[in-house]
Order: structure tokens, then C-alpha cells, then sequence
């Protein structure tokens, strides 16, 4: 049917084609060979713990916390994320003018983007990039420029680091402008699994305060860490003055449909993203916030962040000693809970009747649905989080997210065990 002028929707959504989430999900849903095993999108497959759990039950009782909560955020939950992360930097955090509290991160990253971006405005993002980055920044008029991470020379023959993903820091200092307002940084980074070394953000640090760049670092995964871990917020003074700090409440909670979200940074920036955000949906859910301060509070006395890293990287070596059997190599991740696997070796039938959205996208994109179909088992292709320019770096590789019932992570093992009549 056609539309005229008038009911065109606006540029921003139109003529984008299939996204990946809907694509593989959709593929994974309607397989007619067997039940398939999800390891696409990061979701948990377990509850929150008990104790957070109680808390938001107990939330829901109590008549203030089902009535809109101030548009910044719940006082209690702004004092317990300041608490939280004092430490890491150094000194106290202000809860009412350094803290914000947004519906989930995504959300806060789009304030942020609408806080300070203006159309012709220019942001840096690395590839590969959480996907919603790309969106929002257009949805503020902003340009994008991108700087691809560069993978090992060796990935499609063996295992290493994925903190050998690296950046071409010549490349970054030449695709800054004097249009350039802001630069976005993610670590533990996904779908990669890198956490950025301290002297990587030193550089990238330098940049932005020479260049005057507002940094927006998303580290969601921030409580997900197998190597030293550093946030770039804390390096200095002058990096510190032009930073924004992503959180998230799903992601550390393994909760994400409760959308609870923040972001810390210096008054001069939080805020305008504090006026984005109540502009864009006002205010937060206020159970959920109350249960998340909660989480905060009691997290340490409860033995949670310790134990969140050893079972999450317990969950990611149980998985990968498939990928060992099988001989494919990996990026072995240094923080969050997703792996790329390299997948080089797995020939594809040269007649698989691939549908056309499916046969036009790149390598990646056969391999997943070839596994969905013949081997059971749902991931990600990365090359949706390139632009076509530098898919290549990524159209050998698949995302697999492990943050799943170790139960299921063995059922998956068995199936993907199945490749081998198809490798090289």
C-alpha cells in the first residue's frame, strides 16, 4: 500500500532493513526440527537473587514506591549508587547533583545524545558497537564517525586474548574534528569481551581533553571483570571533567526487564542529561528503583560482586571447552558474559537454500541461521555491529551469550558438537 507524503514516516525510522534481533529470534521461534537454545540475545536465563528479589516485592506494598519517583531518581537509590562507586573514584560522590537515574542505560545513553549532541555535531564510535548507539545518535542529528577495533592477525586460527582486539590510536587522532562533541567508549566491551587496558583509556583520555570530547563510557558489564579493570572516569581530573558514566541495574542484577538505569558524571554535564531524561519519559519505575538501592545496600554484605565473577566466568569456561574440543578459536573474554567464536573452519553447503534477507547479508548472518536450523542453536552474527565498509573483520565470527543455566549451557555444548561433519 502506498502512503502519501503526508503519512510518510520520517527518515530516522524508514527504509532500514531487518534488524538482527528480529531475524535470528524470529528464526529461532518458528524452527520446525526442534526447540532451540537461545544464546543470541543477552538475557539471563536465571531470576536476581533472593535477596534483591525481596526487595522488590516488598517495594510493591508500600504506597510511595508505586507513585512516580522525583524525575533525577529515587533518593535512596541515587545515595546507594554514590556509596557504590565513591571508592572506585577516589572521593564522594554527590547523589543529587553527580548521579542521575534513567529507564535502563539505553535510555540514558539517549539523553546524553540529546543533552549535548546538535545536528552536525560528530561522535566517535568504535566497531563493533552496540547497535541502539547508532540510533540514538542519528535521533539527535548527530554524524557519525567510526574507528573499527582491529581483531588479531591469528583469530581464524587460534584462541587468544580478546583483549588483542586493538585500536589504530593514529586512526582515532585522525578522525577527530573540530565538530567532534563527543567520543563512545564500552568496556567490558560487547559483543568483543575486551576490557580496555589502563593505558589504552590514557590515550584515548588524552585525546578527548586536548580535543575538548565529552566521553560517554558505557560500562554496563562493570561488575563482570576477569582482568584489572579500569574506569576511564577515574584516571584524572581533566578526563573526569568531560565524563559520563554508564550503568545498569539489569545488567548487574541479572534483571534486565526491569529497565534501571544511571549515569554518574561531573554536575556540569549530569545536569542536562538529567533534562533530557525527564523530557523523554520523565521518570523511572519506582519499585524497581527501590529495589535496586536495596541491591546496592546489602551487595557487599551479601558476598554478591565476588560471586557474580567467579560463576559468570565459571559459565564462560564451561562453555568454550566445547569450542577447545571442536578446535575453532575464540576471543577468550576478559569481562561480560558474551564470547565470539571464530568459524573459519565450518564450511556452509554451497545449495543451502538460505532466504534472500538471510543470502544477501554477510558470512555471519549464513552461519547463524545455518545454525538455528540444522544444529539447534540460536547467536549473533557481529557484522550488525559494523558498518558494511568493515564487516569483514567480524563475518567469520558468531556471539554467543553465556549468562544461561549451566543446564543449558552443557545442552548446547552437545549440539554444537554437531559442527564437526561440517568443518574443514
Amino acid at each position: 500500500m502506498s502512503l502519501s507524503d503526508k503519512l510518510k514516516p520520517a527518515a530516522r525510522v524508514s527504509g532500514q532493513r531487518q534488524d538482527v534481533w528480529s531475524i535470528i529470534n524470529e528464526a529461532a521461534t518458528a524452527s520446525p526440527n526442534q526447540p532451540i537454545i537461545n544464546m543470541g540475545q543477552g538475557f539471563f536465563g536465571y531470576n536476581p537473587p533472593k535477596f534483591i528479589l525481596d526487595a522488590a516485592k516488598s517495594a510493591l506494598d508500600r504506597v510511595e514506591c508505586n507513585q512516580y519517583s522525583p524525575t533525577k531518581g529515587r533518593p535512596r537509590l541515587k545515595k546507594a549508587i554514590a556509596d557504590a562507586y565513591s571508592p572506585f573514584w577516589g572521593r564522594k560522590i554527590d547523589p543529587d547533583s553527580e548521579v542521575t537515574i534513567t529507564t535502563g542505560a539505553n535510555e540514558g545513553m539517549l539523553s546524553a545524545f540529546m543533552a549535548f549532541i546538535e545536528p552536525g555535531d560528530e561522535v566517535v564510535v568504535f566497531e563493533p558497537f552496540f547497535d541502539q548507539y547508532i540510533s540514538n545518535i542519528e535521533m539527535a542529528g548527530g554524524k557519525i564517525t567510526y574507528v573499527p577495533m582491529q581483531p588479531p592477525a591469528t583469530g581464524n586460527t587460534k584462541t587468544s586474548s580478546a583483549g588483542d582486539w586493538t585500536i589504530d590510536f593514529d586512526e582515532l587522532a585522525n578522525a577527530i574534528t573540530s565538530k567532534t562533541k563527543m567520543i563512545v567508549l564500552n568496556t567490558p566491551h560487547n559483543p568483543v569481551g575486551k576490557v580496555y587496558s589502563k593505558a589504552e583509556l590514557e590515550k584515548i583520555g588524552e585525546l578527548c581533553v586536548k580535543n575538548e570530547i565529552i566521553i560517554l563510557s558505557d560500562e554496563v558489564y562493570d561488575r563482570l571483570y576477569y582482568v584489572p579493570f579500569t574506569r576511564i572516569g577515574t584516571l584524572s581530573p581533566e578526563i573526569e571533567r568531560l565524563t559520563l558514566t554508564v550503568g545498569s541495574a539489569g545488567k548487574n542484577f541479572y534483571a534486565t526487564g526491569w529497565r534501571v538505569g544511571w549515569l554518574l558524571g561531573p554536575s556540569h554535564l549530569i545536569q542536562h542529561v538529567s533534562a533530557a531524561h525527564t523530557r523523554i519519559c520523565y521518570s523511572s519505575v519506582s519499585p524497581l528503583q527501590e529495589a535496586c538501592a536495596i541491591g546496592f545496600e546489602q551487595a557487599d554484605a551479601e558476598g554478591f560482586w565476588d560471586a557474580s565473577i567467579k560463576e559468570m566466568k565459571a559459565k564462560m569456561d564451561r562453555f568454550n571447552e566445547v569450542w577447545d574440543e571442536l578446535g575453532l578459536p575464540y576471543s577468550d573474554p576478559e569481562g561480560g558474559y558474551f564470547v565470539l567464536v571464530n568459524m573459519s573452519k565450518v564450511k556452509l553447503p554451497e545449495d543451502y537454500p538460505f532466504p534472500p534477507h538471510v543470502a544477501s547479508r554477510p558470512r555471519d548472518f549464513k552461519l547463524a541461521w545455518f545454525l538455528i536450523q540444522e544444529v539447534g542453536v540460536a547467536a549473533i552474527p557481529p557484522t550488525e555491529f559494523y558498518t558494511d565498509k568493515n564487516a569483514h573483520y567480524a563475518e567469520n565470527y558468531i556471539r554467543f551469550a553465556v549468562c544461561k543455566e549451566d543446564s543449558v549451557l552443557e545442552d548446547a555444548k552437545e549440539r554444537l558438537r554437531g559442527l564437526r561433519k561440517y568443518m574443514a
